[in-house]
C-alpha cells in the first residue's frame, strides 16, 4: 500500500518547503537486509556507578560484532575490564565528534532519585551525536526487584525517560527504548540487544521489555551453538491467517530464520495460502478455527509436537455497540481469543508443545488503548493480552514454554486501505515515527520472540506502532 503523503515529503523540493513551514516529514526508516550487520556504526556503552550490567552488555555487544567504546571517567570502565573497549570522543579538536549507532545506557546502579542525574550526565553530550535511525537503550532493575520505596521509584522513573526520549528522537528515525532484567537474567540479554540494536526494530519504539530469569529446560545452556543467521534452524512453527497480510510476512520471516513452516487459513484462503508455503517450502492447513473440532484437529496435525505457534488469525467487524447485531460480537471474540483458548488447551493437554517452545500472540494497540466502533474487536485484544499475562507463569514453570504479544498499531495492509481517507492519514502520523508500520515490522518482533535465545522473554506485550500517541 502506498503512503503518498510520505513518498512526495521525501523529495527534495517538496521536503525543503516541508521543513521550514514544519509540517511533519516522516523519516526514511531502515529495516534489515540479508547479509547486514546486527548493527552498522558504533556504540557507546555507559553505566550508572554501581551497576551490575555493563561487564554482561559489554560481553554481549561484543559478541554480535559491535564496534563498543567508553567515554572516559565512566563508571562502566571499571567494570568492563575483561572486555577490549576503546574510548569514545565526545568532542574533539576543531568540533569534531564520533558519531554512534546506539546509546546504550546500565542504570540498574540507580538506587535513589538523587542518582538519575547519571542519566543527563550520560545522554546530555551523547545524543547530538546519535546518527540517523539510531538507537537509545536504557536497562534497568524491574522496580518490584528492589530494595527499597525509593529505588523502586529511581527504577521506575527510567520509563519516563524513555518513552519521551523515543518522542524527541524519533524525527531522525532512531528509537528509544527500556528493558527490566531480572536478577538471575544477567546472561539472558544476548536476544533482545540484538533484535533492539538491529533495523529488525525499526517500528518499535518507547517500549518497556521485562527479561525474567529463564525457565528451567529452556535449553538456554545450548545456545553456544546457535547460528544467528538462522536462528529457529530445526524448529517447526505455525502461524494462523497465513494466507495474507501480517500473517504472510510473519511465515515468510520464520522461515527466512529456518523454521519449518505450516500455514493454517480458511477455505477461502487455500489459493494464496498454497502458494505462499509453496514459496517458502512449508505446509498449508486448512482449517476454522472457531469449529469445535478444531483443536484436536490441530493438535493431531503434529504427532512429533511443534515448537513455536503464533496466534495471527484475526478479523474485524466494527460497529458502535449500540448498534452491533449479536452475531457480530460473538464472531470477533470467537476468532480472536476464544479460539485461540481452546487451541492453546489441545495443544498443551496432548503434549505438543516442545521445552523451549514459544506461544506468540497478535493483539492490537486497540486492545490497550481502545477505538470507538471496535468495542468488540478492542475487547478481544485485550482479552489477549490478559490471557498472556495469566498463563506467563505457569507455562513457564510447568511446560518451560513462553508465551508473549505484539499489539501492532496502524501496519499498511489490505484493511487499513480501506479505512477512510482522513483517518488512514491521522493513524499513520500520530506516533512518533510519523508513519505508518509494515507487515514486516510485525513479522520480525514475532521472529524476536520466537528465537530459542529469547527464553528471558515471557509475559511481554510489546507494541510495534511506531509509539503511537494512543495509549500508553
Amino acid at each position: 500500500m502506498t503512503d503518498t503523503y510520505t513518498r512526495v515529503m521525501r523529495t527534495p523540493v517538496v521536503g525543503g518547503l516541508a521543513k521550514r513551514v514544519g509540517a511533519p516529514s516522516p523519516p526514511a526508516l531502515e529495516r534489515f537486509s540479508e547479509g547486514a550487520p546486527v548493527i552498522a556504526g558504533k556504540v557507546l556503552l555507559g553505566a550508572a556507578a554501581g551497576g551490575r550490567l555493563a561487564a554482561p552488555l559489554a560481553k554481549a555487544l561484543r559478541a554480535l560484532g559491535a564496534s563498543t567504546v567508553i567515554s572516559d571517567g565512566d563508571p562502566a570502565r571499571r567494570l568492563v575490564n575483561d572486555v577490549k573497549i576503546g574510548s569514545a570522543r565526545l568532542g574533539g579538536e576543531n568540533g569534531t565528534k564520533e558519531r554512534f549507532k546506539a546509546l546504550v545506557l546500565d542504570a540498574s546502579g540507580i538506587e535513589d532519585s538523587t542518582d538519575l542525574v547519571a542519566l543527563h550526565g550520560f545522554l546530555y553530550p551523547a545524543l547530538p551525536n546519535l546518527d540517523r535511525c539510531g538507537r537509545v537503550l536504557v536497562f534497568g532493575t524491574p522496580p518490584e526487584a528492589t530494595g527499597s520505596a525509593r529505588e523502586h521509584a529511581a527504577q521506575r522513573a527510567l520509563e519516563g525517560l524513555t518513552r519521551s526520549l523515543g518522542k524527541e528522537v524519533g524525527k531522525r528515525g532512531a528509537t528509544a527504548q527500556l528493558v527490566y532484567v531480572a536478577p538471575g537474567a544477567e546472561n539472558a540479554m544476548d536476544s533482545t540487544l540484538r533484535f533492539l540494536l538491529s533495523p529488525r526494530s525499526a517500528y518499535v519504539s518507547g517500549q518497556v521489555i521485562r527479561l525474567t530469569v529463564p525457565p528451567k529446560g529452556a535449553g538456554s545452556e545450548d545456545l553456544g551453538e546457535l547460528d544467528w543467521k538462522a536462528p529457529l534452524q530445526g524448529r517447526s512453527a505455525l502461524v494462523t491467517g497465513a494466507a495474507r497480510g501480517i500473517g504472510a510476512a510473519i511465515a515468510t520471516v520464520l522461515a527466512r530464520d529456518g523454521a519449518v513452516v505450516t500455514g493454517l487459513d480458511v477455505a477461502g484462503a487455500q489459493a494464496d495460502l498454497s502458494a505462499l508455503m509453496a514459496k517458502i517450502g512449508g505446509s498449508a492447513l486448512e482449517v476454522d478455527i472457531t469449529s469445535p473440532d478444531a483443536p484436536e484437529a490441530i493438535a493431531a496435525h503434529f504427532p512429533d509436537g511443534l515448537d513455536v505457534v503464533v496466534h495471527n488469525a484475526g478479523v474485524t467487524r466494527d460497529r458502535t455497540l449500540a448498534k452491533m447485531p449479536a452475531e457480530r460480537w460473538t464472531m470477533v471474540l470467537e476468532i480472536n481469543l476464544s479460539s485461540e483458548e481452546r487451541i492453546n488447551d489441545a495443544l498443551l493437554a496432548a503434549g505438543k508443545l516442545r521445552p523451549n517452545g514459544r506461544i506468540v500472540c497478535v493483539s492490537s494497540i486497540a486492545g490497550i488503548a481502545g477505538n470507538g466502533g471496535q468495542t468488540n474487536y478492542a475487547t478481544s485484544k485485550a482479552g489477549v493480552i490478559g490471557m498472556v499475562q495469566a498463563l506467563a507463569p505457569s507455562l513457564a514453570e510447568e511446560h518451560s514454554v513462553t508465551i508473549n504479544a505484539v499489539a501492532p498499531g496502524f501496519i499498511e495492509t489490505q484493511m487499513t486501505a480501506a479505512i477512510p481517507f482522513a483517518i488512514r492519514e491521522a493513524g499513520r502520523r500520530m506516533n512518533s515515527l510519523l508513519q505508518g508500520g509494515l507487515p514486516v515490522d510485525v513479522a520480525e518482533t514475532i521472529a524476536w520472540y520466537a528465537s530459542p535465545a529469547s527464553a528471558a522473554l515471557n509475559g511481554n506485550v510489546v507494541r510495534v506502532c511506531g509509539q503511537s500517541l494512543l495509549g500508553a
